[in-house]
Parts: structure tokens; C-alpha cells; sequence
């Protein structure tokens, strides 16, 4: 019985597998017709003209390509070699992306119960952003499922003792970091969550950082090689830090940064102002950074709505643009209402721990650099795991108990979202309407743009 019990479960996990799949398919397929947007054109540019130019060849030696991590263009260059097909692209993607439901599915049985774990991997397959994305050409997709993967494999391993997963985990978190340096930052911490209170951890939590190095120190030797200088992935992360801690404005920050010459000579310029503007905002710089940046992080806002303001699908009719954003923000809402829910009823596990903390983490290393609405995606399947627990307790009769402590963290969790989402919402209700939007007309929007420019092609 209980065989039949877990392959009926493991049944509806491909089924909705299969519905992720299907739906960001049916997207390529007929969303409205648009073009590539800010940082979309730097990828496309980058990944299907220059990787596989004649002068670079997809060499990583021939290619000056410092500013961001490299796996999203050759992810987008490789297939386009092939193909010569931008929608293949996008079909490649929808694969791709589908598969954070089976991550998410198996990490939340693992961790908060088969319920919540359908549950959680129903939110991943049909939540509307992450659908979006998969028609669009910024690495969120697949970083999110690298990442995701990661979790489960690292949370597989605490679970089984296993050394397999493990370095399963280490080899995919590396290959995450490839995508988006940010989560460099978390591998001594996972590390430590490996070996506290497990026998047989440390073991586990080396294979973890050795296989994630093994994935990261080629490309780092790399930029050594190519550039003379000790960069551990991308030089990004120095100016978005100094955009996100000086007072000076961002028009005033790259008339700055570009009077620098030379891709190294930027990064530490732009390294050094932001260690002087963080210095120089003490003792209450954190308190300042946690004000400004937790609205930007966690705005009922989205890239799907930007896209809409930047006019990219033409003009909108007045019930269409509605319905857009309807579709885009309401559930967003209602999963954070869902995840503080179930931080009331967190169970007392390490897996809960492990994905807890790493929002934690995520969250705040965007306060101390430059939060965005986009930045927040990879960060929501932890959102979409608690909420799905906090509805499956919900549901239940009777209830489980809940802690007094427990209680007190979600209504404090509960306050701060509150306050960090209200400002949005009030001001959607402060744009004139109609806004210049419906009318297909771009607007000026705080998306940040990006510097690497295809020099020496």
C-alpha cells in the first residue's frame, strides 16, 4: 500500500511536470507579438553573435566577457549554433524551466510533507512569472532551476547520508553560481548546515565545496588569463553594490564609472566607491539599506508588468492591461499572505532550516546591494514551499498546534512584507489612469541596465 501511496504521488509530481511544460509552451506559442528588452538584447547580442563569431569560437579565452557570469550565454549560444532559431530557444527554455516542479516537489515532500510538496510544486509549474520568463531571454529561468536543484540535492544528502548527492549538489550550485555570482556567498553556509549535528557531515560538506569549486576555479584561472586580474566570477556585482550604497544619483554613477578605462580598472574603481560609500553611511547604514530596498525587493510589481510599461507589446486596451497585471500581481500577493501562514506552523527541521536561511540570505544581500523586482524570482520557490505548507496546515482538522514564538515570527514576518508591499500598491492607485501604457507608450521605469558592451568583437 504504502508503494502504491508513494507511486501515486511520484504520478501526480510528472503530471505537473507535464502542466509546467505545457503551459510555458503554450506561451512561446502565443504570446503577443514583442521584441527583446534591456538586458534581453545584451544576452542575445553576446550569446548568438559574438560567442559564435569566427573570432571567438566559443572560446572562453578569445571572449572579453567579464561583467556577468558566463553559463546563461553559452546556455542561449550553443543551441542557437545549432538551431538558428531564437524559438528554439524559447522551447529549450520551457524545458528547462519546467523542471523546477519536480525540484520543488521533491524538496517540499522532504521537508514540510507530500501534501505541501504538490502543493509547492503546483505553484512552481503555474505561477505566472515564472511562465513568463520562459519566453524571454534573462538568465532567472535557468538559474532558478540550478539553484532549486541544489537545495533539493544538498537537503537529499542531509536526509540519506548520501556522498552522491552531495556532490551532485556541489556540481549544480556551481554551476548556479556561473549563472548569477550572488549565491557564491552561500556555499560556506550550506557547507556549515552539512556538518552541524550530522555524523559523517563534514565529509558531505567537503564533496559539496570541492565539486562547486571544481565548477567555479576554471573560469575564475580564466579571468586571470584573459584579464590579469583575481576576479572570482564578474565584475557586476562591484558596481551594482556602489549604485545600491552611494548618494549620488545613477546617472551620475555611470558618467562616473565609464570615465574609467579598462573592464578591471571599472571593477575595482567601482569596488573601492562602494566600500567608501557603505563606510561612510555608518552606524546606521543597515537600518537605512533595510527602509529603501525591501519595497524595491518585495513590490507588487514584476519584469512581465515593466515589459507592459516599456510598451514592448504595443498598444493595450484598458480591460487587457488590467487583466495583465490581475493575473500577474494577484497571485503574488496571495502566496506571501500562504507564506506567512507557514511560518506560524515551521516545522523544527533541518530542511526548513536550509530554505529559511537561504531566503534570509538572498533577501539580505539584496538590501546591501540593489534589490529589484526581478531579483526576487529564484528566491520565490522558498516562498511558494512555506506557503504551500501553511495552506496544507490550514486545511487540516483539527489544526496542529502552533507556539506562541512561532506566532510572534510570522506576525513580525507578516508586518515587514506588509510594509515593504504597501508603497507599490498605493502607488498603482496614484498612477493617472489611463496610464500612457495602454496606449502602447514606454515610460521611464528604475529597471537597471546593464554595462557589458560587445567590444573588440
Amino acid at each position: 500500500m504504502v508503494a502504491a501511496m508513494l507511486e501515486s504521488w511520484k504520478a501526480r509530481l510528472v503530471s505537473l511536470t507535464l502542466l509546467a511544460l505545457a503551459l510555458r509552451a503554450l506561451w512561446v506559442a502565443f504570446e503577443p507579438a514583442t521584441s527583446p528588452q534591456a538586458d534581453e538584447t545584451m544576452w542575445l547580442t553576446w550569446g548568438t553573435e559574438v560567442l559564435p563569431s569566427p573570432e571567438v569560437a566559443f572560446s572562453p579565452r578569445q571572449l572579453r566577457f567579464v561583467f556577468h557570469p558566463p553559463a546563461y550565454l553559452y546556455f542561449l549560444g550553443v543551441p542557437f549554433a545549432l538551431t538558428g532559431s531564437l524559438t528554439a530557444l524559447k522551447y529549450l527554455q520551457c524545458l528547462v524551466g519546467a523542471l523546477l516542479t519536480p525540484a520543488i516537489g521533491l524538496l517540499g515532500r522532504s521537508t514540510f510533507g507530500e501534501r505541501a510538496g504538490l502543493l509547492a510544486a503546483f505553484l512552481a509549474a503555474v505561477y505566472p512569472e515564472l511562465v513568463w520568463f520562459a519566453a524571454h531571454f534573462w538568465a532567472e529561468t535557468l538559474f532558478t532551476v540550478l539553484l532549486w536543484w541544489a537545495i533539493e540535492r544538498l537537503v537529499a544528502s542531509d536526509d540519506t547520508a548520501s556522498p552522491g548527492a552531495a556532490l551532485a549538489a556541489g556540481l549544480l550550485w556551481g554551476a548556479a553560481i556561473l549563472t548569477r555570482e550572488t549565491v557564491l556567498y552561500f556555499v560556506p553556509l550550506a557547507a556549515l548546515w552539512l556538518v552541524w549535528r550530522r555524523s559523517g557531515g563534514l565529509r558531505r560538506a567537503g564533496l559539496f565545496v570541492c565539486a562547486s569549486l571544481i565548477v567555479v576555479v576554471p573560469w575564475t584561472v580564466r579571468n586571470y588569463l584573459v584579464f590579469d586580474a583575481f576576479v572570482p566570477v564578474s565584475t557586476a556585482g562591484a558596481l551594482n553594490l556602489w549604485q545600491g550604497n552611494t548618494r549620488l544619483s545613477r546617472e551620475q554613477v555611470y558618467e562616473e564609472y565609464w570615465a574609467v578605462h579598462g573592464r578591471i580598472p571599472k571593477y575595482e574603481h567601482a569596488r573601492r566607491r562602494a566600500v567608501e560609500a557603505i563606510l561612510e553611511r555608518q552606524p546606521l547604514w543597515i537600518f537605512e539599506k533595510l527602509r529603501s530596498e525591501l519595497p524595491e525587493f518585495w513590490a507588487a510589481h514584476s519584469q512581465p508588468i515593466v515589459h507592459i510599461e516599456r510598451g514592448a507589446y504595443g498598444p493595450l486596451k484598458r480591460p487587457v492591461a488590467l487583466a495583465a497585471v490581475g493575473v500577474v500581481l494577484v497571485p503574488y500577493l496571495a502566496v506571501l499572505a500562504l507564506f506567512v501562514l507557514g511560518l506560524a506552523w515551521l516545522p523544527r527541521s533541518r530542511g526548513a532550516l536550509l530554505v529559511l536561511s537561504f531566503l534570509a540570505f538572498y533577501v539580505l544581500i539584496h538590501v546591501a546591494a540593489h534589490a529589484y523586482p526581478r531579483y526576487r524570482l529564484p528566491a520565490m520557490p522558498a516562498v511558494f514551499l512555506l506557503a504551500s505548507h501553511g495552506l496544507a496546515c490550514w486545511s487540516m482538522r483539527p489544526r496542529p498546534a502552533t507556539s506562541r514564538a512561532h506566532g510572534l515570527a510570522a506576525a513580525a514576518a507578516g508586518l515587514v512584507l506588509a510594509l515593504s508591499v504597501t508603497p507599490s500598491l498605493v502607488g498603482w492607485f496614484a498612477k493617472p489612469w489611463p496610464p500612457p501604457w495602454f496606449e502602447g507608450m514606454g515610460v521611464e521605469t528604475s529597471a537597471p541596465t546593464n554595462d557589458e558592451r560587445p567590444e573588440g568583437r
